[in-house]
């Protein structure tokens, strides 16, 4: 039997709990507005070097989505350099979000020497996980003094090419296996032919840059070289705005496709918290504001209908892929490895 007090207690407790209930109900949207809104996340991209202006302009649309879509808050910082360069830093403990990288095989490392996301990080978004794409041309002095045309021209006497270094330049290890394509089919299967053929190019470079930012740099403002061998979009970035009027775009016949890919780092998002907004970021790439952005800083869009709506952008030309020279682990190992190709290359250079 219940005390006096106590059924008096139940009573009050009994009346109480509908309007409780009521007052919940009220207040429950503004606690969790309040939750989404008070804690701001931020988020950490680790780049390469000419996606500055890029991602400057893609960052602030997709703050404002996900607020629209969440009510959070979100800000984005960005670290920039040579991919090989950012690769290393992201292992030494750089805690990256995400990384929007020039190649697969630097995003393929951190799961190999760190487990820091899966091995299948490239099956997670479209298009390989490259929501753009490019290819390596030449940039050339105003009028072509050297009437640089093709692959073949940048072993010629007295023709001084500027390239960033393969070792801490995603892009460099491009441009190596443009050339080296090139040089693999004039004589298929002679690997001495093309072996050769690399040395002289490496013979006409008169300075490494560390990034293929530094290169465009040292060739349009400090006006080193005949040529630089660069990405697409850093070639039209430099006619269009950096270097207009004083340098000008030569496109090759053929060249490689450069397919820069994007990943969460998912034992780093999942430390900080930010999984969901991580993804939402990468997949906000594909959506057809942040491709017309990556046409309009001359990416071309994996989207077709983005990509047809730029088409006069970009020139035609035949690309091959890495997987044609035995894909990004055997081509590293053949090349970029210490003590492999381009290391036995450039010191035969310094002799």
């Amino acid at each position: 039997m219940n005390h006096p007090r106590q059924a008096g207690s139940l009573k009050a407790l009994v009346t109480a709990v509908p309007a409780l209930a009521a007052l919940l109900v009220l207040l429950t949207p503004l606690l969790g507005a309040c939750g989404k809104s008070s804690k701001e996340l931020t988020l950490l991209n680790v780049s390469y070097d000419p996606t500055r202006e890029l991602y400057g302009e893609i960052n602030p649309l997709f703050i404002e989505h996900w607020k629209q879509q969440t009510g959070q808050s979100v800000s984005i910082k960005q670290s920039h350099g040579g991919a090989g360069k950012q690769t290393r830093a992201v292992l030494e403990g750089l805690e990256a979000d995400v990384v929007t990288f020039a190649l697969a095989h630097d995003i393929d490392i951190l799961h190999e020497r760190a487990s820091l996301l899966p091995k299948d990080w490239q099956a997670k978004l479209p298009h390989r996980s490259a929501p753009y794409s490019s290819t390596i041309v030449f940039l050339v002095r105003a009028g072509n003094p050297k009437q640089i045309k093709d692959y073949g021209d940048l072993v010629r006497d007295g023709v001084e090419v500027i390239t960033p270094n393969p070792k801490t330049s995603g892009g460099a290890r491009l441009n190596y296996l443009a050339a080296y394509g090139y040089a693999q089919r004039q004589k298929p299967g002679d690997e001495a032919h093309a072996r050769d053929f690399m040395a002289r190019l490496y013979k006409n470079v008169p300075v490494l840059d560390s990034g293929a930012r530094g290169s465009t740099t040292t060739f349009v403002e400090r006006g080193i070289g005949d040529v630089l061998i660069t990405w697409e979009n850093e070639g039209l970035l430099a006619v269009d705005k950096l270097g207009k009027g004083k340098v000008e775009l030569v496109v090759p016949p053929r060249s490689i496709l450069a397919e820069p890919p994007v990943a969460v780092v998912e034992k780093y998002a999942a430390k900080h918290g930010t999984e969901a907004v991580a993804r939402a970021y990468l997949e906000f790439l594909y959506t057809p504001a942040a491709q017309r952005i990556a046409a309009k800083h001359y990416y071309r869009p994996s989207d077709e209908a983005a990509l047809a709506e730029s088409a006069a952008r970009f020139a035609k030309l035949e690309l091959f892929a890495v997987e044609e020279l035995g894909g990004w682990q055997a081509v590293h190992d053949a090349h970029f490895a210490d003590g492999a190709a381009f290391d036995q290359i450039y010191t035969q250079k310094k002799r």
